[in-house]
């Protein structure tokens, strides 16, 4: 993937096909999230951490997460993260797509359809997340600590996403925040899923430009 600020990412090339794969992969993220959610077998890591920082600080879950969204983006600075127009349509579409999904998304019935919401809830999650940071417009807060440290260690995408999300996951839990047994498969699947589904579904661009580098 490449490193480019704002107006590099707008002038890269191949803005048909990039910003409609940046626009579904947003919506089918907050998607995912909801029916993760609505397993009831546990959520994704960042929703654990953001359930304890409530919990711990007397907060509202929306609340919380603004908090830990301005840390997050708080700690771009030393990792250099570039900010471009997915980091701002994460913030504004990823809540509305999974409030929307949750109107007309039905509560599973029984057991093995819990399992199966867990399952393709997980499955969605990472092929979405990979198909918006496949656009190139930058990634949303949460996922540019990992492009970040991705850009700044050179280790797989795989290692790093899992390592975050155990971290996420462990911190929320230590504050009070809900662990299923479907957080921690999220946990242990998602770096794997992203590193695979990512390098597929990557927009290749034109050759570097000014403004542009490749990481």
């Amino acid at each position: 993937m490449a490193r480019m600020d704002a107006f590099a990412q707008l002038r890269a090339g191949r803005t048909a096909r990039r910003l409609p794969q940046l626009l579904v992969g947003l919506v089918g993220y907050g998607a995912a999230v909801m029916v993760l959610v609505r397993s009831g077998l546990g959520t994704a890591s960042w929703s654990v951490l953001t359930d304890g920082t409530a919990t711990s600080l007397g907060i509202s879950f929306g609340w919380a997460t603004n908090l830990i969204s301005l840390l997050v983006l708080l700690a771009w600075i030393p990792l250099r993260e570039l900010p471009g127009l997915g980091t701002v349509l994460n913030v504004a579409i990823v809540g509305f797509a999974a409030d929307a999904t949750a109107v007309v998304l039905p509560d599973p019935s029984g057991t093995p359809a819990r399992i199966g919401y867990l399952l393709a809830g997980l499955a969605a999650l990472a092929f979405f997340d990979a198909l918006y940071l496949g656009a190139q417009f930058g990634p949303g807060p949460r996922d540019g600590i990992m492009t970040g440290l991705v850009r700044l260690t050179r280790l797989p995408v795989a290692v790093v996403r899992t390592g975050i999300e155990v971290t996420v996951a462990g911190l929320g839990w230590v504050l009070g925040g809900d662990l299923g047994l479907g957080t921690v498969l999220v946990a242990l699947c998602m770096g794997p899923l992203v590193g695979y589904f990512l390098p597929r579904l990557t927009v290749r661009l034109p050759a570097a430009r000014d403004g542009q580098e490749h990481g």
